[in-house]
């Protein structure tokens, strides 16, 4: 049942952005119409996703209530036409921001439960400033045999342009990273209609279109599934920054780039154990009440 009013606050971070419901006793059905109508940015509020935060424990699947004991509360994320997602990195520099002026965190390190597993936040003061640099933990190239032999494991096809390769990597949400060749401008890309991923994955893909600046700086755009083109994508930052380190040789430890996107710029580290952390800022900016006008 959807609920006559609702309880919201707007943030973003690099200008993704987010709605994020609080549900503190686990009683909210965040379903398919009412992401839709919460996420329109027209007859709704407008936002990239939305976030309900949720104690961990009043999870719906299994693994996750099993996070409940390291983290508190639970990101339970939606991308904009109601698909249901295992996370989103700028999301969860948001949700963290959320959670510390609720004080429904304790102190500058915590955890976060996602679909994806348990990240952990630390927030840092950056002139003034906070940021949260977010461990993602795990992260996978999803075809390594074809890496190795080609160095790339699909075809992104956008109209009016060849076919590009690109690399499938996963962290803990799809992305495949295409490198556009010296000749072709990024602004220039018109993203308006989807990229065509061939072999598409079965839950669809994250894309990330990059142009490498120097050593440790690259420039992205990105289409995010469910979405279409968003002004940045923190796991796709992540992506993009993993598939040039190992382009050029090797994911190393403690590797960083600076990516920048449409809307903003974000920090992206390569950890010990093959894990890699997101950092950047959030904002919030707004809190209201939403009134439901479905039937």
């Amino acid at each position: 049942m959807t609920p006559t009013t609702l309880t919201f606050t707007k943030g973003h971070g690099t200008h993704n952005d987010f709605v994020l419901v609080p549900d503190p006793d686990g009683t909210l059905d965040l379903g398919h119409d009412l992401v839709q109508a919460l996420a329109d940015r027209h007859a709704g509020i407008g936002a990239d996703g939305v976030i309900r935060v949720v104690p961990t424990r009043y999870a719906a699947e299994e693994h996750v209530r099993a996070q409940a004991e390291r983290a508190e509360w639970f990101m339970d994320y939606r991308n904009a036409d109601g698909s249901v997602a295992e996370m989103c990195g700028n999301g969860t520099r948001v949700f963290a921001a959320y959670l510390r002026r609720e004080g429904w965190s304790h102190g500058n390190s915590f955890a976060i439960a996602t679909r994806a597993g348990i990240k952990t936040v630390c927030v840092t003061d950056q002139d003034g400033q906070d940021e949260y640099a977010v461990n993602l933990g795990p992260w996978r190239i999803d075809h390594p045999d074809a890496f190795t032999e080609h160095g790339h494991d699909a075809l992104v096809h956008l109209p009016g342009h060849e076919p590009w390769p690109g690399l499938s990597l996963n962290m803990g949400n799809p992305h495949t990273v295409v490198a556009l060749p010296e000749s072709i401008d990024l602004d220039s890309l018109d993203l308006a209609t989807p990229p065509q991923v061939n072999p598409m994955p079965e839950h669809s893909t994250n894309v990330e279109f990059v142009q490498v600046l120097r050593a440790g700086h690259l420039r992205m755009r990105v289409v995010e599934r469910g979405v279409g083109e968003t002004k940045s994508c923190g796991t796709g930052a992540c992506a993009a920054a993993l598939a040039c380190m190992m382009w050029s040789g090797a994911a190393a430890e403690h590797t960083s780039w600076q990516v920048d996107i449409p809307g903003g710029t974000v920090h992206v580290t390569a950890l010990p154990g093959g894990e890699v952390e997101l950092r950047g800022p959030a904002v919030l900016v707004a809190d209201g009440q939403w009134r439901s006008h479905m039937a």
